[in-house]
């Protein structure tokens, strides 16, 4: 018996791209993957991006003459939106993880729900605050 189950169950020893992208996660699954994509963007950003600015930056008046006409390129003003969408949508996940490891709102239905906020609340903030970053108020 166990051997025409075993039989009829398809087997998947060879997972490609194309495969791994046809799965059609839930939105609490995409949020995880963000969440860890978001994490090591902003760990690999930090002392290669953040850091040095701020420390040129702050070293001398002609430093940060230099360092504010270098972030006034629109290339690095896309580099610093994607940190910056990188830390909101990390930080508001995080909080998101910490209210499920208190078994709040933990089931299928709010987990979604809590999933969807992330992304709302993350994408907005991002909005916002790439509207001030290309000078628009």
């Amino acid at each position: 018996m166990s051997d025409t189950v075993s039989q009829s169950r398809p087997r998947y020893r060879n997972l490609g791209l194309p495969r791994l992208l046809g799965y059609r996660l839930p939105l609490a699954g995409k949020s995880s993957i963000m969440h860890r994509v978001s994490g090591v963007l902003l760990l690999f950003c930090l002392p290669l991006v953040i850091v040095p600015l701020f420390a040129s930056s702050v070293s001398s008046p002609a430093r940060f003459a230099l360092m504010h006409a270098w972030v006034a390129n629109p290339l690095c003003k896309i580099v610093l939106l994607a940190l910056i969408w990188a830390f909101l949508h990390h930080f508001c996940a995080g909080i998101r993880y910490l209210t499920l490891d208190l078994h709040l709102w933990d089931d299928k239905i709010n987990a979604q729900r809590t999933a969807g906020v992330v992304f709302g609340v993350s994408l907005i903030l991002t909005a916002i605050f790439g509207l001030e970053l290309f000078g628009v108020w």
